[in-house]
């Protein structure tokens, strides 16, 4: 693994990307706090695809690093895949300039794809599932306390909307998840963060991007539409995606379906005030964080 050498001199933010700087800090900080991603002592590996929203995922994180009440490690790793063309120096020579410490891992699960996703198919989830098996084995290795994906706010809905659409299941994806075999915590620091926030800042700080398409896979067909169909909604309503995100924070089992979250078997009509009745669609959210949590997120915002 690479010793970190002294980290070459940042220049200094210009008054609009530093605004945008302290969002992203706010709203990550937030998330952190929220679902406590990110505890004392924790080494938390960032997994670093050469995309804007892995490099910003990591840029935010050592901001809030350096600020934190906690102490807390990050390690950079990327997966070469051994896409033709692949940049092999442009991570290196990245992470080194910034003085952090990474891993990087080669590993031709390229190859594999080819051979077994015929021409002019979707190679994207096999690639995923192979890339996700070796970065849990290089957790392990690394004795790393939780595994950081980059994946934000516009994924989150977008993957809400595609299992509605398309798998029949009201799901999207946890700003934490355990592993099947329960060894590796997954978390997604970006859950808040809109990706729309997230170009302008990879743009403002000149993050080297390297492109996802190397592979020359098609894009998800479906997963285009649905963006394409959140971004005309978003035009015609204003506001929509803010409360989709929203939603997901505000889930009422006793008001959808699924008897293995509500018992409704069990329901009987009794007098008296019912919380789980009609009333709870006129109640207002009051939103809730223990003194601890709160303590954290505005030491996190608002240290200098």
């Amino acid at each position: 693994m690479p010793i970190p050498a002294a980290p070459t001199p940042r220049r200094k933010l210009d008054e609009e990307t530093e605004k945008l700087q302290t969002r992203l800090c706010r709203l990550v900080g937030q998330a952190i706090a929220d679902y406590r991603l990110i505890e004392d002592g924790d080494k938390v590996m960032v997994c670093l695809s050469g995309g804007k929203d892995s490099y910003g995922l990591l840029d935010i994180l050592l901001v809030l690093q350096s600020r934190a009440p906690i102490h807390f490690d990050l390690i950079a790793v990327n997966l070469d895949q051994k896409q033709p063309g692949f940049p092999a120096d442009v991570l290196p020579d990245y992470l080194t300039s910034r003085g952090v410490r990474f891993h990087i891992e080669s590993r031709d699960t390229y190859s594999i794809v080819k051979r077994l996703i015929p021409e002019g198919q979707t190679t994207c989830s096999l690639c995923s599932r192979l890339r996700r098996g070796h970065l849990y084995r290089i957790a392990g290795e690394l004795g790393a306390t939780k595994i950081a994906l980059g994946h934000h706010r516009d994924d989150i809905v977008e993957t809400l909307f595609l299992n509605l659409f398309y798998t029949g299941k009201l799901k999207a994806m946890p700003p934490k998840l355990r592993s099947k075999d329960g060894r590796h915590l997954v978390i997604r620091p970006l859950v808040l963060v809109k990706e729309a926030d997230l170009a302008r800042y990879a743009e403002a700080r000149g993050f080297p991007i390297i492109p996802c398409d190397l592979c020359g896979a098609q894009e998800d067909l479906k997963r285009k539409k649905v963006k394409a169909f959140l971004q005309q909604w978003e035009r015609e309503s204003p506001g929509c995606s803010d409360s989709i995100a929203a939603a997901l924070t505000n889930v009422a089992p006793s008001l959808l379906m699924d008897p293995r979250l509500f018992d409704f078997t069990s329901l009987t009509a009794e007098a008296g005030h019912q919380p789980e009745g009609d009333a709870w669609l006129d109640q207002e959210p009051v939103p809730h964080q223990n003194e601890a949590v709160e303590s954290l997120s505005t030491t996190l915002l608002h240290h200098p």
